[in-house]
């Protein structure tokens, strides 16, 4: 049940998204991009436009719970998923949007998802190692 301080944290102002609808949509686009499926491929799942998908993870629409159940049959997650991380995030209201932040949402980047992804394609695990040093010692 939620109490008092919980729903005015997850308030709005008029005309922009929910927080914790943001946040799921976040989640929705992170476990999407992980399986490496296009907007698209997940709307013909759903049967929805690849435009729907977008709202659902801009937050700009709300994801009711019989499609939330859906959505986490066809990305293999379950619904605990979509919601993970929500407090130090959506629930607070706090925007972790920002470019140079090396928190929880730098794993929602494309381009560290990319990565990763790229990173386990390698098939030697000599090479995943060696790569794996040279990327800390850059960082270094």
């Amino acid at each position: 049940m939620p109490t008092q301080q919980t729903l005015k944290r997850a308030e709005k102002s008029p005309g922009s998204p929910n927080p914790i609808d943001i946040h799921v949509g976040t989640r929705v686009r992170l476990r999407r991009t992980l399986l490496g499926l296009s907007q698209e491929k997940l709307g013909e799942a759903l049967g929805l436009t690849f435009q729907q998908v977008q709202k659902y993870e801009r937050g700009a629409n709300r994801i009711g719970a019989s499609r939330l159940f859906d959505i986490s049959r066809v990305l293999n997650a379950p619904i605990p998923y979509f919601f993970d991380e929500m407090e130090g995030a959506a629930a607070d209201g706090i925007s972790q949007d920002s470019e140079n932040t090396a928190g929880p949402n730098l794993l929602t980047k494309r381009e560290t998802l990319e990565l990763v992804r790229a990173y386990y394609k390698i098939a030697d695990p000599a090479i995943r190692k060696h790569l794996f040093e040279l990327a800390r010692s850059l960082s270094d």
